[in-house]
Protein backbone atom coordinates (compact mmCIF):
# COMPACT_ATOMS: atom_id res chain seq x y z
CA UNK A 1 0.00 0.00 0.00
CA UNK A 2 0.90 3.70 -0.71
CA UNK A 3 1.20 5.93 2.25
CA UNK A 4 -0.72 8.59 0.27
CA UNK A 5 -3.83 9.26 1.54
CA UNK A 6 -6.91 8.40 -0.65
CA UNK A 7 -8.94 10.96 -1.59
CA UNK A 8 -12.77 10.77 -2.82
CA UNK A 9 -14.95 13.11 -4.57
CA UNK A 10 -18.76 13.17 -4.90
CA UNK A 11 -20.20 15.41 -7.07
CA UNK A 12 -23.84 16.66 -6.60
CA UNK A 13 -26.06 18.53 -8.69
CA UNK A 14 -27.96 21.38 -7.05
CA UNK A 15 -31.56 21.36 -9.16
CA UNK A 16 -32.14 24.56 -7.83
CA UNK A 17 -29.00 26.65 -8.41
CA UNK A 18 -27.42 23.74 -11.17
CA UNK A 19 -24.23 24.49 -9.26
CA UNK A 20 -21.95 21.18 -8.47
CA UNK A 21 -20.28 20.56 -4.93
CA UNK A 22 -17.64 18.23 -4.04
CA UNK A 23 -16.57 17.03 -1.00
CA UNK A 24 -13.10 15.45 -0.03
CA UNK A 25 -12.47 12.41 1.80
CA UNK A 26 -9.24 11.94 3.51
CA UNK A 27 -8.95 7.96 5.03
CA UNK A 28 -5.81 8.10 6.41
CA UNK A 29 -5.54 11.09 8.82
CA UNK A 30 -8.43 11.04 11.73
CA UNK A 31 -10.90 13.20 12.40
CA UNK A 32 -11.27 15.08 15.82
CA UNK A 33 -14.03 13.64 18.52
CA UNK A 34 -15.81 15.72 21.04
CA UNK A 35 -14.57 15.32 24.14
CA UNK A 36 -16.65 15.01 27.06
CA UNK A 37 -15.52 17.51 29.95
CA UNK A 38 -15.49 15.45 33.03
CA UNK A 39 -17.74 15.96 35.98
CA UNK A 40 -17.00 18.43 38.73
CA UNK A 41 -15.42 17.14 41.25
CA UNK A 42 -17.85 19.27 43.45
CA UNK A 43 -20.89 17.80 42.60
CA UNK A 44 -19.47 13.80 42.90
CA UNK A 45 -18.46 15.09 46.53
CA UNK A 46 -22.26 15.73 46.84
CA UNK A 47 -23.33 13.21 45.92
CA UNK A 48 -21.05 11.33 47.75
CA UNK A 49 -22.38 12.49 50.90
CA UNK A 50 -26.21 11.38 50.02
CA UNK A 51 -25.02 8.26 49.15
CA UNK A 52 -23.08 6.84 51.65
CA UNK A 53 -25.65 7.02 54.18
CA UNK A 54 -28.72 5.24 52.18
CA UNK A 55 -25.50 2.78 51.00
CA UNK A 56 -25.07 1.84 54.90
CA UNK A 57 -28.33 1.66 55.67
CA UNK A 58 -29.35 -0.64 53.07
CA UNK A 59 -26.08 -2.60 53.80
CA UNK A 60 -27.33 -2.93 57.72
CA UNK A 61 -31.10 -3.44 56.60
CA UNK A 62 -31.23 -7.40 56.73
CA UNK A 63 -29.64 -7.06 60.26
CA UNK A 64 -32.69 -4.61 61.08
CA UNK A 65 -35.10 -6.87 59.81
CA UNK A 66 -33.92 -9.97 61.43
CA UNK A 67 -33.73 -8.70 64.76
CA UNK A 68 -37.16 -7.09 64.24
CA UNK A 69 -38.87 -10.27 63.63
CA UNK A 70 -36.78 -12.21 66.24
CA UNK A 71 -37.98 -9.97 68.64
CA UNK A 72 -41.39 -9.40 67.93
CA UNK A 73 -42.06 -13.24 66.32
CA UNK A 74 -45.53 -13.57 68.50
CA UNK A 75 -47.10 -10.28 67.62
CA UNK A 76 -46.12 -10.53 63.90
CA UNK A 77 -47.83 -14.07 63.26
CA UNK A 78 -50.83 -13.13 65.20
CA UNK A 79 -51.38 -10.27 62.66
CA UNK A 80 -50.37 -12.15 59.72
CA UNK A 81 -53.26 -14.94 60.61
CA UNK A 82 -55.47 -12.23 61.13
CA UNK A 83 -54.96 -10.37 58.35
CA UNK A 84 -54.84 -13.84 56.21
CA UNK A 85 -58.51 -14.45 57.84
CA UNK A 86 -59.86 -11.60 57.08
CA UNK A 87 -58.54 -11.77 53.43
CA UNK A 88 -60.16 -15.45 53.21
CA UNK A 89 -63.32 -14.15 54.62
CA UNK A 90 -63.87 -11.24 51.84
CA UNK A 91 -62.82 -14.15 49.53
CA UNK A 92 -65.48 -16.56 50.41
CA UNK A 93 -68.12 -13.56 50.67
CA UNK A 94 -66.93 -12.55 46.70
CA UNK A 95 -67.44 -16.11 45.56
CA UNK A 96 -70.62 -16.49 47.16
CA UNK A 97 -71.83 -13.25 45.64
CA UNK A 98 -70.94 -14.16 42.51
CA UNK A 99 -72.41 -17.80 42.69
CA UNK A 100 -75.85 -15.93 44.06
CA UNK A 101 -75.86 -14.02 41.27
CA UNK A 102 -76.11 -17.14 38.88
CA UNK A 103 -80.00 -17.49 38.30
CA UNK A 104 -80.86 -21.03 39.21
CA UNK A 105 -78.15 -21.45 42.11
CA UNK A 106 -79.60 -18.98 45.19
CA UNK A 107 -83.24 -20.59 44.82
CA UNK A 108 -81.35 -24.42 44.78
CA UNK A 109 -79.18 -23.06 48.00
CA UNK A 110 -82.30 -21.54 49.79
CA UNK A 111 -84.14 -25.31 49.11
CA UNK A 112 -80.93 -27.15 50.80
CA UNK A 113 -80.95 -24.69 53.60
CA UNK A 114 -84.46 -25.35 54.90
CA UNK A 115 -84.43 -28.98 54.19
CA UNK A 116 -80.92 -28.87 55.89
CA UNK A 117 -82.43 -27.37 59.10
CA UNK A 118 -86.03 -29.25 58.85
CA UNK A 119 -83.45 -32.63 59.29
CA UNK A 120 -81.81 -30.86 62.32
CA UNK A 121 -84.99 -30.21 63.74
CA UNK A 122 -86.23 -33.45 63.09
CA UNK A 123 -82.76 -35.30 64.32
CA UNK A 124 -81.65 -33.21 67.43
CA UNK A 125 -84.43 -31.20 69.00
CA UNK A 126 -88.06 -32.98 69.15
CA UNK A 127 -87.00 -35.31 71.55
CA UNK A 128 -85.23 -35.19 74.90
CA UNK A 129 -82.92 -38.11 74.79
CA UNK A 130 -81.96 -36.36 71.18
CA UNK A 131 -81.54 -32.94 72.67
CA UNK A 132 -79.39 -34.08 75.32
CA UNK A 133 -77.25 -36.43 72.94
CA UNK A 134 -76.72 -32.62 71.18
CA UNK A 135 -75.79 -31.29 74.57
CA UNK A 136 -73.35 -33.86 75.30
CA UNK A 137 -71.49 -33.46 71.65
CA UNK A 138 -71.66 -29.58 71.97
CA UNK A 139 -69.64 -30.66 75.45
CA UNK A 140 -67.50 -32.74 74.04
CA UNK A 141 -66.56 -30.46 71.27
CA UNK A 142 -65.70 -27.98 73.78
CA UNK A 143 -63.45 -29.36 75.40
CA UNK A 144 -61.87 -30.73 72.54
CA UNK A 145 -60.95 -27.20 71.70
CA UNK A 146 -60.62 -25.52 74.98
CA UNK A 147 -59.41 -28.25 77.05
CA UNK A 148 -61.49 -29.82 79.80
CA UNK A 149 -61.67 -28.11 83.77
CA UNK A 150 -60.70 -31.52 85.03
CA UNK A 151 -56.76 -30.96 84.24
Amino acid sequence: MESNPQQYESAQSNPVEGAASSVSVNLEQGGTLIKIPPKSSKNDQVMQEWLEPVASFLASMPDYVGSFVSDYQKPLITILLLLSGVISVKVVLAVLDSINDIPLLSPLFELVGIIYSGWFVYRYLLKASTRQELVQDFRGLKNQILGSKDN
